[in-house]
């Protein structure tokens, strides 16, 4: 990280150059493969973006409200407190509900951690919430033990010490209890394996579909001929739109293939592991992903419910209890709380809700108006309806 501070002092690093320096620090060498395993690198794999994509999209377009308590017990909804709308609606002018959300995932499920500042107003009330790039973060205890959160600025690449209750920060697994573990840092072997087998499958394809071989040649070419050589075959037969043009050699010049065959690397079967491989990374159902190979009608529900109560509720539960303990104002912790709404993603088929309404219809403990507003149904007119 000196060389990182000696940099930013003399202004000479780009923005893309600080995110890879930031990157290669946080989750350290290059892959077995021989990829450079980045979080940016990482999105480049279908599979991950197309799970960091559902993760971030689900938990972003969940209902977010704010309740308050009753007593004895009880709960209502607290549209009418300063939090709902921060929460609910938008959290900064340039974003809404679902974007900060999403965007929060998105760092969460690929770098570990979600910051955002806290603009508060003048009565000490969170009014506005604004994402911290976590490359760009680096958290720490003082000389006093009190947690502050270094933020280098893009652009001006000013570094500002924050306190800790003018940051609100989500982090995933944790090993010191600061920081989330970079699950991108973790899979980096399974990932470069990945970003491996994909780039072998462009350069194949690059290359007219061909392994790759070498010309022999009986004599001994001059620099000139060898480089003329080389740059006429790249011409007349590498890329797609040269695939099945005969090659003519003078000279007693040979083609000699040395590549290894896709069939003998194993390349679609590893292709199609590495999906269930990302799919256990992000504790995915793998048809989710699209991998319908041992998805079946039967299974399929089940496993849209697993999805909410093993994959999206660990991180729901983690952004309703940070909410509480940095957005919440300690006097009003006993009262006030906000909560996701799942009911929506965990009900089952129109028969089973109707078959499980009726009983609860019969034995008295739901009344049809509750019904009607379960089904997202206006109520009866009549007073038989809160019956």
């Amino acid at each position: 990280m000196g060389l990182i501070a000696k940099a930013l002092e003399r202004r000479i690093m780009t923005l893309a150059e600080l995110d890879i320096q930031m990157d290669r620090a946080v989750f350290g060498a290059p892959s077995g493969a021989g990829a450079e395993i980045t979080a940016d690198a990482a999105m480049t794999v279908m599979a991950v973006y197309a799970a960091v994509r559902l993760i971030a999209e689900s938990v972003g377009s969940l209902p977010l409200h704010v309740y308050r308590r009753l007593a004895p017990r009880g709960k209502e909804r607290a549209a009418d407190h300063w939090l709902y709308r921060l929460l609910h609606d938008a959290p900064k002018p340039e974003q809404t509900s679902m974007e900060w959300r999403e965007t929060m995932m998105g760092h969460l499920l690929l770098r570990g951690n979600a910051y955002s500042q806290i603009a508060r107003d003048g009565a000490g009330r969170a009014a506005e919430l604004w994402p911290m790039h976590p490359d760009r973060v680096r958290v720490f205890r003082d000389a006093a033990g009190r947690l502050t959160y270094r933020f280098i600025a893009p652009v001006t690449f000013r570094i500002t010490d924050l306190a800790q209750e003018q940051v609100f920060h989500v982090r995933g697994l944790s090993a010191n209890g600061l920081t989330g573990i970079s699950p991108i840092g973790v899979a980096r072997e399974a990932l470069g394996l990945a970003i491996g087998t994909q780039s072998f499958g462009s350069r194949f394809f690059g290359n007219s579909a061909n392994p790759s071989g070498v010309l022999e040649y009986p004599g001994r070419l001059t620099k000139e001929a060898h480089k003329r050589l080389q740059e006429d075959w790249a011409a007349q037969h590498q890329g797609l739109s040269n695939a099945q043009r005969v090659a003519i050699l003078e000279n007693g010049m040979k083609w000699q293939s040395v590549g290894i065959a896709m069939d003998d690397a194993q390349f679609l079967e590893t292709r199609k592991f590495q999906v269930g491989e990302i799919a256990r990374m992000f504790n995915v159902p793998p048809h989710m992903l699209r991998d319908l190979e041992r998805a079946t009608f039967s299974n399929i529900e089940q496993q849209a419910i697993e999805f909410v109560v093993y994959t999206l509720r660990p991180w729901l539960v983690r952004f309703e209890q940070r909410i509480l303990a940095d957005l919440v104002p300690p006097e009003e912790a006993d009262t006030v709380f906000a909560e996701f709404l799942v009911d929506g993603l965990l009900r089952g088929s129109l028969k089973e809700r109707y078959d499980a309404y009726h009983t609860a219809r019969l034995d008295g403990w739901l009344s049809a108006n509750e019904i009607r507003e379960l089904e997202n149904m206006n109520p009866l007119a009549s007073a038989e309806g809160d019956t």
